[in-house]
Order: C-alpha cells, then sequence, then structure tokens
C-alpha cells in the first residue's frame, strides 16, 4: 500500500531532503497529496484535511474552481506553448492593469521571483543605482538579490544569508526593519546610491505582520522625495486583500508591482508591471534585458485570465466572504486562547491571519522572533491530528479561500480548541 511515510522514503533517495521546497517540510515527514477540491485536500494514507495552506495563499478561489479548469482544459486542445504572441497575453495584461492602476504596462513571467529579480533589475536600469533596500523578515524570492535576512523557509531554518550567494550581491542589499520608516530615513541620509526599496505591503512570510497606520505613507513619500523607485511586492496580496490588491486597500500607488500565486489560483503565472518609462526599459526596445521560454505560456495565461475575470465577477462577494470567515475564525481562536490564559497575538487582515505565542505585539522581524516555536510547533501538529493545515512554519500565514463555507470555519474553531488546549497542557 501507498503510504506517505514511503513516499517520503522514496523520495529522500532521489530528491534533496524528499521534498522540491524547504517550506514543505516538517517532522517526521510531511503526508503526501493525492487529490484536492474546493477548501479539502486528500493524502495518500486516505486521510482529508481543510486547507488553511491554500498554496501558501496562491488559492483564492480553492481547489479546482470549474471556471478555470474549463478554461484550461479548453486551451490544452488549442496548444501548450508556441513561444511567439498570443491575443491572451494582451488580455490578460489589460485585464491586470485595470485592476492595478499603477501598472500602466505589463509584462508576464512565470514565478513571484522570477518579478522580483526582473523588477530590481528594471530599477537599477532605470536609476542607474546599484544598491535596494529590503525590510528585514520581508521574502522576495530565492534569488541572491533578496535572499539576504528574508522570511518564510529561510526564517524557518534560521537562514540569514544563504551559503553559495555572492557577497558581491548581498553587500548591495541593505536591510532595515519593517515597520520602521525612521530607520529607513537614517540609512538614506547616508547612502545615495539606491535604486529601489522592494516591500512587501503586509508582511505574509513572517507569520503575518501588518504595516503601522503610516508606515506605507512615509515609504512612499520618501522614495518619492529622494527619486528611488519603490517596489510593491504583491505575490501574496494581490487580488487576495481586493483587486487591486494591497495598494487598493490601503490607497498607494508604487512605481513597480510584482504578482503572483492568487493570479492564476494554482497555475504558475506572475507579473512584474509599472510606470511606462520604467517598463520600457525592457528589451528588446530597452537596454535591460528579460527574457523566458514559458512566459505566456497559453495555459497559465488561460488560467490567469479566468481567475481574475471571476474574481471581478465575484467582487461584491468574494471579499466581504472571505473577511467576515476569517474574523470569526480570529475572534473565536482569541476568546479561547484568552480563556485558557495562553498568551498570544493574532494578527488578521482581509482573508489571511496567525496566532504568535507571546505577549509582545508582533510589530517586525524581531518581535515575531520571540514567539514561542515550540508551542506553535505543538498547535501545527495537533491540527494535522483534527484534519486542519496550516503551513507548518510560525514564519508563514494562515489563508481562508472562497471555498471555505460556515460548517468548515464551525469545523476549524473546534480543532484549534483542541490544539491550544494542548499548547497549553
Amino acid at each position: 500500500m501507498t503510504s506517505s511515510k514511503n513516499l517520503f522514503s522514496r523520495a529522500k533517495k532521489i530528491i534533496p531532503s524528499g521534498i522540491n521546497s524547504p517550506v514543505r517540510y516538517y517532522d517526521p515527514y510531511p503526508f503526501f497529496v493525492k487529490k484536492a477540491k474546493g477548501s479539502i485536500l486528500w493524502d495518500v494514507d486516505g486521510r482529508h484535511y481543510l486547507d488553511y495552506c491554500n498554496a501558501y495563499g496562491a488559492l483564492l478561489l480553492g481547489h479546482g474552481r470549474k471556471e478555470i479548469i474549463s478554461d484550461v482544459k479548453k486551451q490544452l486542445t488549442k496548444g501548450t506553448l508556441y513561444c511567439a504572441p498570443t491575443e491572451i497575453e494582451v488580455d490578460l495584461s489589460e485585464l491586470i492593469s485595470k485592476n492595478f492602476l499603477s501598472m500602466q504596462k505589463v509584462r508576464l513571467v512565470n514565478t513571484g521571483s522570477e518579478a522580483t529579480m526582473t523588477a530590481i533589475r528594471l530599477a537599477r536600469g532605470f536609476t542607474k543605482k546599484k544598491k535596494i533596500i529590503k525590510f528585514e523578515g520581508c521574502y522576495h524570492g530565492a534569488h541572491d538579490y533578496v535572499l539576504v535576512k528574508a522570511g518564510s523557509g529561510a526564517a524557518h531554518i534560521g537562514m540569514s544569508v544563504s551559503e553559495g550567494s555572492l557577497d558581491e550581491v548581498s553587500k548591495n542589499t541593505l536591510v532595515v526593519q519593517y515597520n520602521n520608516s525612521q530607520e529607513l530615513q537614517s540609512l538614506l541620509e547616508k547612502e545615495d546610491d539606491v535604486a529601489a526599496v522592494i516591500v512587501e505591503p503586509v508582511l505574509a512570510n513572517m507569520g503575518l505582520v501588518l504595516p503601522g497606520k503610516n508606515f506605507l505613507n512615509d515609504l512612499r513619500k520618501i522614495t518619492s522625495e529622494k527619486n528611488i523607485v519603490l517596489i510593491f511586492d504583491e505575490v501574496v496580496t494581490g487580488f487576495r486583500m481586493s483587486p487591486g490588491g494591497a495598494q487598493k486597500y490601503f490607497s498607494i500607488q508604487p512605481d513597480i508591482t510584482t504578482l503572483g500565486k492568487a493570479l492564476g489560483n494554482g497555475f504558475p503565472i506572475a507579473a512584474v508591471g509599472g510606470k511606462s518609462e520604467i517598463m520600457d526599459m525592457l528589451s528588446p526596445e530597452g537596454k535591460v534585458y528579460q527574457a523566458s521560454t514559458y512566459a505566456g505560456n497559453p495555459v497559465s495565461v488561460s488560467a490567469g485570465i479566468s481567475s481574475v475575470k471571476t474574481m471581478n465577477k465575484l467582487e461584491s462577494k468574494l471579499y466581504p466572504k472571505l473577511e467576515k470567515n476569517c474574523t470569526r475564525l480570529v475572534s473565536a481562536i482569541h476568546d479561547l486562547a484568552s480563556d485558557m490564559k495562553i498568551p498570544h497575538q493574532i494578527n488578521s487582515i482581509s482573508s489571511m491571519f496567525q496566532i504568535f505565542f507571546t505577549d509582545e505585539q508582533v510589530v517586525d522581524y524581531s518581535s515575531a522572533k520571540k514567539a514561542n516555536m515550540a508551542k506553535f510547533k505543538k498547535l501545527f501538529e495537533v491540527l494535522l491530528e483534527n484534519k486542519v493545515f496550516i503551513a507548518p512554519s510560525q514564519f508563514e500565514t494562515v489563508f481562508l479561500s472562497y471555498a471555505h463555507s460556515k460548517d468548515d470555519v464551525k469545523e476549524t474553531i473546534s480543532a484549534y480548541e483542541k490544539a491550544l488546549r494542548a499548547v497549553k497542557s
């Protein structure tokens, strides 16, 4: 009989560490998925789980959304890859720009990492400057430009800078604390070779950390005054927080935006876009080179069009439902933990939340690290035993999807109650 244990044993012999992305591992081994539908995952061992990992936020509409699957099937009969332009690439780019007004021009790519890498290269080409500034705990992909004091899996395994990264690259990446615009201002008084500031407008790779009241406005003001490109990495928040992402939610327009995850609702597609004068730097007309065989592939583009059209069509129902279910969950978990006298903080916004076992407010990387990781590990384990799957790291976020029902939420609250009792004991 096929089992997760046996599959992991096989995987370890042929795949480094047995997994294809470090965030997927947890002790003693991860379950292996057989199929998924709506809000539910089934594993090869015959168990099912309510899915709140949701492909780390990608599945805003849930697994196997019928409109998307239908449109992808239609495209599959026409071909999978042409490496020549298609009308649907133009259609998707127009849809993105219509939702994200700051993205006057758009280039389609394959992954969030590719999008942020291109955004940074564009900023350097546009400003003719070398350095970038990122915020500690923000995760912008697994490339050398930004794999310095990153969040997500890098934070989970305690990696500040990856071995194999070039010092010549990382020395041009300056790091300041999230939610600290004064530190940013002070740094910029000493540095005059900064091309860009890149930020997750809502930090979703250090647990969940929200921007302070004036933080994003301060970033926009400071970067504008100093002619520095402001990059919003909305790979997580794009479409999830609103049809126009966090920038619409907070009414702030960056110079460049990166999108991914919910853009394709599970299909590999991402985008980078921004002001025309910056985007026009891209080759072949400009001198900033970027290319990809699979960029704009018709299968993923079809999924992207279908995803965006579905989100736009459902807008009046989609976001209120997500926020209502998230608020209900957060409120119940907070009440349970308070009644059990468990020190905790819960950060939440829109359809995302995370609990931290600490007395201190979690506002940046330093305060997130003070949370009790052992208690979170116990929480994860007991939730899994009770058929609720969240990302296995404190430095990730719980994501709801449109597929989650009232009954799902009720079942999830019950699972959290059992998990919190285990944490307390």
